[in-house]
């Protein structure tokens, strides 16, 4: 492991990549990344997932036996994430057992077009819980105030959860209350706690961008404090939530989950990847290094970060003051901060909304290579082992094979 990843770890850091291919898992690279690089967690979203599809590396024989089945897109979209989150848990069981389930962990993500709906978002989540089959398994829920209660709903189901898209101290507060809710629910019903776990993804890096570019015009505009804080607003909003977090840990109502055997749910810092070049880019990481955080990096940042990356310790103790002062200087000069962190939710789910539908298009384009026909609606026409589509002629398709796809072990 590079120094640098060890001194995180030492800091009380969990490294996890945000990233996951069929490639990295069939190549050996996940299983390398975890004994050397100190990667004990996974996140993904559906943009990984409509990217790595859409290669078609790896995928091709479950495709094919899908196609010959004639499985719906939406299911046979589920069925390959679902395979790939189950590959990864079982690559990250030993990680997992070695950390009593605190680490080891990989997320799936509920179909984010539905996450306004809380009922629905539950049902999913359970769903997914079913069909990964995996006890180190994150269940993603965006942390939308719809949202919340299909949080606590999950949790008090038993079902281990990933709140995501959090933007602002104040929905992280919201969040802590959807958690210790569905644990103290899950109490009341009789159920145990035991192996229960949760993390509040706190996005970083689409703050500054945001707020640099509101910043940045007014410095345009003549104002000579804009400037003066550039690159803060992320950092600061982060260091704040983990004072809400340690505040909390010292609360009565946390204490009393503690002693029934409750968990408290970690912050985990996402988008965590420079998206400025004036920026170093490790600052997501190690300006945030702090006890029972989790930091999900893109490779590239993960990369960065073994290189070059500079870890102090602890770097949020002792910021609490100059991140309040940041924020009343923000204000001060005409920030609308409620507005920024509005603005981001909706376009963070719109975002992952789109990638939806690409995934989509992608497993549909996938289907179609195979020989299948998708219809409209996302039916699909099986291809016969005799090589044409069902009930409608010659397939398109390349030559047939029996496929074989060999399963992660349970």
């Amino acid at each position: 492991m590079a120094d640098a990843l060890k001194q995180l770890a030492d800091a009380g850091v969990a490294v996890w990549l945000d990233d996951l291919s069929r490639a990295r898992i069939q190549s050996g690279e996940l299983a390398r990344m975890v004994e050397h690089d100190g990667v004990v967690g996974i996140t993904t979203n559906p943009t990984i997932f409509a990217k790595a599809i859409g290669s078609g590396s790896g995928y091709e024989d479950q495709v094919h036996d899908l196609a010959l089945r004639g499985t719906a897109v939406g299911e046979t979209v589920r069925l390959l994430t679902a395979w790939d989150v189950r590959a990864a848990c079982d690559v990250l069981r030993s990680t997992a057992t070695r950390t009593n389930g605190r680490d080891g962990r990989v997320s799936i993500e509920v179909d984010p077009r539905i996450a306004q709906d809380a009922a629905r978002t539950a049902a999913e989540a359970r769903g997914l819980w079913w069909l990964v089959d995996r006890p180190n398994l994150f269940i993603k829920i965006p942390g939308t105030l719809a949202g919340l209660p299909a949080i606590t709903e999950t949790l008090a189901a038993g079902i281990s959860v990933n709140v995501t898209l959090i933007f602002s101290v104040d929905r992280y507060r919201a969040v802590l209350d959807a958690f210790m809710s569905g644990l103290e629910q899950r109490l009341a019903g009789g159920e145990s706690l035991d192996g229960l776990e949760s993390v509040a993804s706190f996005f970083v890096s689409r703050i500054d961008v945001e707020v640099d570019r509101r910043l940045d015009a007014m410095t345009q505009r003549g104002d000579a404090d804009a400037a003066r804080l550039r690159g803060k607003a992320a950092t600061a909003n982060a260091q704040l939530a983990y004072e809400v977090y340690e505040q909390t840990l010292a609360s009565p109502r946390w204490q009393a989950l503690q002693s029934h055997g409750g968990r408290m749910q970690r912050l985990l810092w996402a988008s965590t990847g420079v998206k400025d070049k004036a920026y170093d880019d490790t600052r997501y990481v190690v300006d945030l290094a702090a006890p029972d955080t989790v930091n999900t990096m893109p490779a590239a940042t993960l990369e960065a970060v073994a290189d070059h990356g500079r870890p102090r310790g602890n770097a949020i103790a002792g910021t609490y003051e100059a991140a309040h002062r940041t924020f009343e200087d923000l204000q001060r000069i005409g920030i609308d901060f409620d507005d920024v962190v509005t603005g981001l939710e909706e376009q963070g789910l719109a975002s992952f909304a789109t990638s939806w539908e690409e995934l989509i298009a992608s497993v549909s384009g996938q289907l179609q290579k195979a020989g299948a026909q998708v219809m409209p609606a996302g039916a699909v026409a099986p291809i016969s082992g005799d090589g044409h589509t069902a009930g409608t002629g010659p397939a398109s398709a390349a030559p047939l094979r029996t496929a074989r796809v060999a399963q992660p072990a349970r």
